[in-house]
This record gives structure tokens, C-alpha cells and sequence, in this order.
């Protein structure tokens, strides 16, 4: 299945590994899933996952990071022209859309 999958997943399947975004984790982590991305995307995983304030293990963000990028798949997204009420998840939607995800997920409404 392919997915992208929004960069609040991946943050709270990292804290909390047990509930369901920790299952798409594992799903991502087992080959379960391929996860579409673009540079945006990895760029908002890195920035984030980074972030001091979740306290995460600079060499398993590596690892996690090194492993979607190796492991998914890199669209060449076509712009979309909406607006969205968070600019920044239009990227998310347009790798979604140009990738031809089977889901976007995202913790977003």
C-alpha cells in the first residue's frame, strides 16, 4: 500500500509506539507500507523529529529518516492550487494526489 503519511503521525507513532500512529510506524518499519514523499516532506520530518523538545535519539532519527527515504518513494509532485486551512500540509496532499496514494494520513481534520 502506498501512503504518505503526515508528519504528526510519524512524531506521535515515535512517542507512543504501542497506539495506533505507532502502528504505522511499524507498518512503515516492516515494509507494510511504502511511504511517497518529496523533499518538503523530508525536509518537515527532519526539521520536526529534530526538535529538542521531544527529546528523540539523534542516531534512531537518523535511522528512521534514512530508512523512509531509502525505502520509499521520491514523487515529483504537480502543484495544486488550493487552499488549505494549514498551508503547510498542502505538500502532503499534492505527493498524495501526484504519487496516487491509496491514503494521506494524517492526525489533521
Amino acid at each position: 500500500m502506498r501512503v504518505v503519511i503526515d508528519t504528526n503521525v510519524l512524531v506521535s507513532g515515535v512517542l507512543n509506539p504501542h497506539g495506533p500512529p505507532g502502528r504505522i510506524v511499524n507498518a512503515l518499519l516492516s515494509k507494510a507500507v511504502t511511504v511517497l514523499h518529496d523533499e518538503r516532506i523530508l525536509l518537515e520530518y527532519h526539521e520536526v523529529l529534530f526538535l529538542p523538545y521531544f527529546g528523540f535519539a539523534r542516531f534512531d532519527v537518523e535511522v528512521l529518516l534514512n530508512f523512509v527515504e531509502s525505502e520509499g518513494e521520491h514523487v515529483s509532485a504537480e502543484p495544486l492550487s488550493l487552499v488549505l486551512p494549514e498551508a503547510s500540509d498542502l505538500p502532503f496532499l499534492e505527493v498524495a494526489t501526484s504519487g496516487q496514494a491509496e491514503a494521506l494520513i494524517t492526525g489533521n481534520v
